[in-house]
């Protein structure tokens, strides 16, 4: 029976999210006749993790689904398990990458990646605790199901699923490795704020994150539509479309992904850094892997603690990590698309060491960009005052950490790809038996 692993990955209290995600997964099952393992990767505090335990044993029993619920220490301990087996090279600096001590989007959803491999699932499919579903007459609008529908299989066959195809017949003979689609709500970014307070600056601060040299009426719709994802429209019916798909128009809250994708390459395991969990998007849409855009966007909210100064001052040194971080993944995404096709070998798998070296070389270069990003950002901030300011005052006083680690990240994500073949065929070998 074909497995896919429907994963959840939580830092807060989200039990209600829990169950619409387990309703989700039996859905999953009884439509598609599939096993789905539903993996809620669990790194909340003590009181909320009990929380969490009582919202899952609380569960109905539904044919088809496996759940999992993995606390830090079960996840440490499989990742300890795998990395042992794997051979790795430098065995404590893998497992700080995969489980580091700060926030990281890119390496939650990594140990849901070599967690569905040794489960032997074919997809991963992820949720967020800050988001819902949509409704349509009474029910839950699913993105499960048009990522059932294609995920795999050739796109040749696909193409009479959807609602229309876009995709370069050229690469219709490969399956396909993508299917997603966005959100609707609040904005993905906590910075609808500046805009209210001022809409110059807004542009001057969103423009840092839009690559040098774009024409400025691009730059301006780039800035105009950054991180709004699908709008406020809602669902009243399925569009699929079969294409090359644009990591702008997908949102990794409403993603499913082949693991020919994820099996190959990991996400960025940067730590404190919004964005850097969008890189597979880039990789896939770049080697020209087929996708499927697909309109069951998600419903984003923000959750109280971004609105406290202590979460509000965190999550605005990640979205100035995010901003740091631009112009070294722009540089790799050019590497990228530059190459090609030639980022895949015979049978059509991602080359991980052409990926590692693009990755490597963007270490190169020099961090005066991002001493200007920094200036810019500080006179921003400042000019609109309270809170804002105190953010300034917080980046200057880390100015040159900020700048040293936007470096090492990309460093240390050469490292991880380097690694993640090995720790992949790890975990396939021994399978479920490393996962208990």
């Amino acid at each position: 029976m074909r497995r896919v692993c429907l994963t959840l990955p939580t830092d807060r209290a989200c039990a209600g999210t829990i169950a619409a995600v387990a309703a989700e997964a039996a859905y999953g099952a009884r439509e598609f006749g599939v096993e789905v393992h539903l993996l809620i990767l669990d790194s909340a505090a003590a009181p909320v993790l009990a929380e969490h335990r009582a919202a899952v044993a609380a569960l109905p029993p539904a044919p088809g689904v496996v759940v999992h619920h993995l606390d830090e220490q079960a996840q440490r301990d499989f990742l300890r398990w795998a990395i042992d087996r794997s051979g790795v090279a430098g065995p404590d600096r893998v497992l700080d990458l995969m489980l580091p001590a700060g926030v990281s989007y890119g390496a939650c959803t990594n140990r849901a990646f070599l967690i569905a491999e040794a489960l032997g699932c074919e997809s991963v499919h992820r949720r967020d605790s800050d988001s819902r579903y949509q409704q349509l007459d009474g029910a839950p609008v699913f993105p499960i199901h048009p990522e059932l529908t294609a995920l795999g299989r050739p796109a040749t066959e696909v193409a009479g699923l959807v609602s229309r195809s876009r995709l370069d017949p050229g690469y219709a003979h490969r399956r396909v490795a993508l299917v997603g689609a966005s959100f609707i709500g609040a904005m993905s970014v906590d910075v609808a704020e500046i805009r209210a307070l001022d809409p110059d600056v807004y542009q001057e601060v969103i423009g840092l994150s839009v690559p040098a040299g774009y024409p400025e009426i691009w730059r301006r719709n780039l800035i105009e539509e950054s991180f709004r994802g699908a709008g406020t429209a809602p669902f009243t019916a399925d569009r699929t479309i079969l294409t090359s798909v644009s990591p702008t128009r997908v949102d990794m809250c409403n993603l499913g992904l082949a693991r020919e994708v994820y099996g190959r390459v990991p996400l960025p395991p940067a730590t404190d850094t919004i964005g850097s969990d969008y890189f597979l998007l880039h990789l896939v849409q770049d080697a020209h892997l087929p996708g499927v855009l697909h309109n069951r966007h998600i419903v984003n909210y923000h959750t109280g603690e971004r609105r406290s100064d202590a979460g509000f001052l965190a999550y605005q040194e990640r979205f100035a990590k995010f901003l740091l971080s631009t112009r070294y993944f722009e540089a790799v995404y050019a590497r990228l698309a530059e190459a090609g096709e030639a980022l895949l070998d015979a049978e059509g798998l991602v080359l991980a060491p052409v990926v590692a070296g693009f990755v490597r070389d963007s270490t190169g270069l020099d961090r005066a960009a991002g001493a200007e990003q920094l200036d810019v950002l500080d006179r921003c901030y400042r000019k609109l005052a309270g809170r804002w300011a105190a953010a300034a005052d917080r980046f200057a006083d880390r100015r040159e950490r900020l700048l040293d680690r936007a470096r090492q990240d990309m460093a240390e994500f050469a490292v991880l790809i380097d690694a993640w073949e090995p720790l992949v065929l790890a975990g396939r070998s021994e399978g479920l038996a490393g996962v208990r």
